[in-house]
């Protein structure tokens, strides 16, 4: 892998130039968006919310229509959003500001890395999902949501009498949802309902003919013990020589799959990046990891924020310090 050299620019450096327009915050405010990243797992949610209330998850909150009429009807309670696309996080944003709301927080993030850091165990009375994905082709159903497994962590998650509510509009998952809740400490029931929750997706089916949906109702009959999955203590790294012209990190494949894409290299400040993507336990990564010339080595590290420190991170670090280990001694 072959250094593309770089000089170093202002941070400002192609932002603006005379004359250009300004961009518009389309979100008007940041403030409900919590940087998961940044802050402790799992999160303190009164810390978050400046009271102790309690607090609703929903999965997958699309454009926040649902999420903000719930926060505003509810102001005793506190509210919290999962999605994983930035289209959606904006325009949930915007709304949650026009309402004027304080008790939503959102999350950028995949359901089961939220459940599983995030929240700790018997701490969330309910939790519901409007419309997941339903992955109507064989192989794509394990990419559904409420499997066996993922009903076991929010069982550990729920407190006592806790209950998850689910509204699809297809008939299979409803009955492959329902097929994952033995063992789970779930008692499961369902209800056809007419549409009453006034969604994107509601109101497409209703458009498309459909004047009824499935209500699924996940009651907690017995608690289930899943510890918090806690981050690694990353070591970091070190060697006496590299070759930044010879570096070629090698991935690997498995249960940790790590694959390097990319090496930037500033000689001038003796400073590397290499671009690493790494898969592990449902958990995808893509970050930067730096070379770092001191005084008597060369350091090898993630860069600062935007890292899960992981098993597979670690196995990165490692690969890209035998990759500077081999490129020192080959002729």
């Amino acid at each position: 892998m072959r250094p593309v050299t770089s000089s170093p620019k202002s941070p400002q450096a192609g932002l603006e130039s005379a004359g250009s327009p300004k961009i518009k915050p389309y979100y008007l405010s940041l403030e409900p968006l919590v940087n998961w990243l940044e802050v402790p797992r799992p999160i303190d949610w009164t810390e978050q919310f400046g009271r102790a209330a309690p607090l609703e998850v929903e999965i997958g909150y699309g454009n926040g229509e649902f999420i903000t009429r719930r926060a505003k009807a509810h102001p005793d309670c506190d509210f919290v959003g999962l999605e994983v696309t930035w289209a959606s996080t904006k325009r949930a944003l915007r709304r949650i500001a026009k309402e004027g709301l304080k008790n939503v927080r959102l999350l950028m993030i995949d359901a089961h890395l939220a459940f599983q850091r995030l929240f700790r165990p018997r701490s969330l009375p309910r939790v519901i999902a409007l419309f997941p994905p339903p992955w109507p082709k064989d192989r794509h159903v394990h990419r559904r949501l409420f499997s066996r497994e993922f009903l076991r962590l929010v069982n550990s998650r729920l407190t006592a009498g806790g209950r998850v509510q689910v509204i699809t509009d297809y008939r299979p998952y409803l009955d492959w949802l329902l097929e994952q809740v033995p063992g789970t400490g779930f008692q499961a029931g369902w209800q056809r309902t007419p549409a009453r929750f006034d969604t994107k997706y509601e109101r497409k089916w209703l458009d498309h003919g459909q004047d009824f949906f499935y209500e699924i109702t996940l009651d907690k009959t017995e608690h289930l013990d899943l510890p918090l999955v806690e981050d690694t203590p990353l070591i970091i790294l070190r060697v006496k020589d590299l070759d930044p012209d010879r570096l070629e990190p090698r991935g690997q494949t498995g249960p940790i799959t790590v694959l390097f894409r990319d090496f930037v290299y500033d000689p001038r400040r003796e400073k590397g990046l290499v671009l690493a993507m790494i898969n592990e336990d449902r958990l995808r990564q893509n970050l930067w990891i730096e070379i770092v010339r001191t005084d008597q080595d060369w350091l090898i590290r993630p860069t600062r924020g935007g890292a899960l420190p992981t098993v597979g991170l670690q196995r990165a670090l490692e690969l890209v310090r035998d990759a500077a280990q081999d490129s020192a001694t080959k002729p």
